[in-house]
């Protein structure tokens, strides 16, 4: 399988993101995002950062780029779509998942390590997790608090999107929500940072089984 890891003015984690790939055994390469096409990847990843430099509010200047046509279209067509922190934020700016993100409850920045937890493991991107799971994935954010409407938070648990929450919710997200996916399991966004905790040496492998599931998942 061969990702692309969608560069754009302001993105930092997107090393992160490419070696995360690499590790486990994708094929990935940089895409940036005045590319027209993407023709040729299986699947995109979009890393965190600081887009455009987060001006109008995060994601909102991205959502016009020129790749991200062709990002609705591989999500259309059903293939993965990862977005982390920054990342998330773009995908519910082009309409890909729902909700928004918020300014942190404490209107600080946040960068730790966090216990979260695996809620719905029946997924592409969590069924090497198994449910209830605690895992320990980085964050680094200030707008990473999650919103949306009551109808759709009732879609959401309905239909079991939420995939990933905050053990001790650090930014003020709605129901302790720490990832999403779409109806169609094939777009997935999420706060904390998988593609930092590939290595016990960081403090944590446990972002290693996100990665090598979507490769399971759409890589037969």
């Amino acid at each position: 399988m061969k990702f692309a890891v969608i560069e754009f003015p302001g993105s930092n984690c997107d090393r992160d993101m490419l070696n995360a790939a690499l590790i486990t055994g994708m094929e990935a390469e940089y895409v940036d995002y005045r590319r027209t096409s993407l023709d040729g990847f299986d699947g995109v990843l979009i890393p965190g950062g600081f887009s455009f430099g987060d001006y109008l509010r995060c994601g909102a200047m991205a959502r016009v780029a020129p790749i991200v046509d062709e990002v609705r279209r591989l999500a259309a067509e059903g293939k993965p779509v990862l977005g982390v922190c920054n990342g998330f934020q773009i995908l519910t700016e082009i309409g890909l998942l729902p909700g928004a993100l918020l300014h942190n409850e404490s209107h600080k920045f946040v960068c730790r390590n966090e216990h979260l937890t695996i809620l719905n493991n029946e997924t592409k991107f969590t069924h090497l997790y198994e449910k209830d799971e605690t895992v320990v994935y980085p964050i680094a954010h200030g707008e990473g608090s999650y919103y949306c409407s009551p109808e759709t938070m009732k879609e959401l648990q309905a239909n079991k999107q939420i995939i990933l929450s905050y053990s001790e919710n650090p930014n003020g997200s709605l129901e302790d929500i720490a990832g999403i996916v779409n109806k169609e399991g094939n777009v997935c966004g999420m706060m904390p940072h998988p593609e930092r905790a590939m290595d016990t040496l960081l403090g944590s492998e446990d972002g290693r089984r996100l990665f090598q599931g979507i490769l399971e998942s759409w890589g037969k």
